[in-house]
């Protein structure tokens, strides 16, 4: 079991990276990975992590929720007014309806049958949809009217709302006959007619055990400070996370998903600094948890029974998509603020499927369910055709349809390393500098350019100064520059070629800085720099 973990870990990051750098999704070489190690080829998994799929993949949707959560922009989705709402009813119905007449057509279902596959085809992947949008959001695509938080906020209304329906089509295909509630004098509710009300439930206790638990975690890791470290707050805010998902199966009264979603959601309301830090610590647990989703969604694929279901799998998966989900997105942004290549975008934005699929695909088959090989096939393969499709035309169509707008960093994570510019000349105070700047580099995981300003390098002067820079950077990448020139000009040139984002540098005597006289380095890189300037003044020796 320790082999295939390793295995799943070290081939699931290699490959992404290298899937990656062919200018292709990671997850392609991720499911590619998957499929290799899996019972279908190599045989690689051990039994033992292949029965805990399921309960892994649970994980990993509980961690790129909470990160969709974490992401949320109250102001726009209260911008766009119902569009988030009918985003997540609209396309998933009319999609799952579209999937039900053409499998009633091409593969001789039943209306019940039909629909359970159009339940299973229509739910859309929180994996690639939560990071891409995550990604749009960090970049500025999309984000003036809230495009992004709209996709995020429908897709997971959309699979509550497709996971209550199959999970009353499967009751019913497997035992006949809906179960009925008795009320007063002598009616009967059946669970089709039972459905709204679960729907409503659903929905709203939900938000309510994610608004609940939020005001618990700000209690428990802000003012009672039971944490010490960032990476105490994230973990438990991930056991909390993962409890909401598990008690649905004990109280199956509310949607444990939803309630992930609103906690994250919730914490940016509550305490934002505490949504901070809990959005870089889910970054991370993501990047784990990313390889685990997409490997074994490939091992669970069954390539045996894709071959025969192939082409008239497309076609469904072809109808459903361009007929009815564009019907239903048409529908969601009638009197919108979007214009059509906003419209546009909702069909590579907005249509990829892995993990629900990955899921409950199976099921049918498993409870005996007449055409359920056929059902797991169109599932594999729209895992196969939409996921890797969805995360390539994301970041690829988003500019060339959506508009750029200014960033909000309180919502997402930015994930860029840091550049701190080290100006220094052969003195002594060249030591306070770089000293500073390794502390500022250690605090914020940054690196490091040192760059030396002379007209004629003393060759004796610039060992020693390599040296120290190599003694008190040994742990922070660095790069040692020595360029010719006026000393202030140099400095903030190479900053700006650097896209750096701080500059320290050093003052000599002990004047305050605002009676330095005018012409001095340091006055002269405070007067010209657009980029923030840390001035370290030097300490008198006794």
């Amino acid at each position: 079991m320790l082999a295939s973990l390793l295995w799943i870990v070290l081939m699931g990051f290699f490959v992404g990276q290298i899937a990656r750098r062919l200018k292709v999704p990671a997850l392609v070489g991720m499911i590619t990975v998957g499929v290799i190690l899996g019972p279908q080829v190599g045989n690689v998994i051990s039994p033992g992590v292949l029965n805990t799929a399921n309960a892994l993949r649970i994980i990993a949707v509980m961690v790129i929720l909470m990160k969709a959560g974490l992401g949320l922009d109250r102001e726009k989705l209260k911008q766009q007014g119902t569009v988030a709402l009918r985003l997540g009813f609209l396309p998933a119905i009319c999609e799952a309806i579209a999937i039900t007449l053409a499998a009633i057509i091409i593969f001789r279902f039943d209306f019940p049958t039909g629909l359970l596959l159009g339940c299973i085809i229509g739910a859309e992947s929180p994996a690639v949809i939560v990071p891409g949008m995550l990604r749009l959001k960090s970049l500025g695509w999309g984000v003036r009217k809230g495009i992004p938080d709209a996709i995020l906020t429908g897709s997971a209304l959309s699979n509550v709302l497709l996971l209550l329906i199959f999970s009353l089509l499967l009751a019913f295909l497997s035992q006949g006959a809906t179960t009925g509630i008795p009320l007063p004098g002598g009616f009967t509710l059946s669970a089709l007619q039972l459905l709204p009300l679960q729907i409503v439930l659903q929905i709203s206790l939900g938000v309510l055990l994610g608004a609940f638990s939020a005001r618990v975690l700000v209690s428990l890791l802000t003012e009672q400070n039971w944490t010490q470290t960032a990476v105490q707050d994230t973990l438990v805010a991930a056991s909390v996370a993962l409890l909401l998902v598990v008690l649905t199966e004990l109280f199956p009264f509310y949607s444990g998903y939803l309630a992930v979603l609103s906690m994250g959601f919730f914490l940016i309301e509550f305490d934002a600094p505490l949504a901070r830090r809990l959005r870089g610590g889910f970054d991370g647990l993501w990047t784990l948890a990313e390889i685990f989703l997409f490997v074994l969604l490939g091992a669970s694929i069954q390539l045996n029974v894709l071959g025969a279901a192939l082409l008239p799998g497309l076609v469904l998966l072809g109808i459903g998509t361009l007929m009815g989900r564009s019907l239903g997105w048409y529908l969601s942004t009638v009197g919108s603020n979007w214009h059509w290549r906003e419209r546009l975008f909702l069909l590579p934005g907005n249509s990829a499927k892995a993990t629900v699929q990955a899921a409950i695909g199976a099921i049918p088959l498993a409870n005996g369910i007449t055409g359920g090989e056929i059902i797991l096939a169109i599932a594999a393969l729209s895992i196969l055709v939409t996921a890797p499709l969805g995360a390539w035309a994301i970041p690829t169509f988003a500019p060339r349809l959506l508009e750029r707008g200014e960033v909000d960093p309180t919502k997402v994570a930015i994930a860029r390393r840091i550049t701190i510019l080290a100006a220094v000349d052969t003195s002594p105070l060249a030591v306070q500098v770089l000293t500073k700047t390794a502390e500022l580099a250690r605090r914020s995981d940054s690196q490091v350019i040192v760059l030396h300003v002379s007209r004629t390098n003393d060759p004796t002067e610039m060992e020693w100064l390599r040296t120290k820079t190599q003694l008190l950077l040994a742990d922070i990448r660095y790069r040692f520059m020595t360029v010719e020139g006026t000393a202030a000009e140099a400095i903030v040139r190479t900053a700006q070629d650097y896209n750096v984002d701080e500059i320290v540098l050093g003052k000599r005597g002990h004047q305050p800085l605002d009676t330095v006289l005018v012409g001095s380095v340091s006055q002269a890189v405070l007067e010209s720099s657009a980029i923030p300037v840390m001035v370290v003044e030097q300490v008198p020796s006794f």
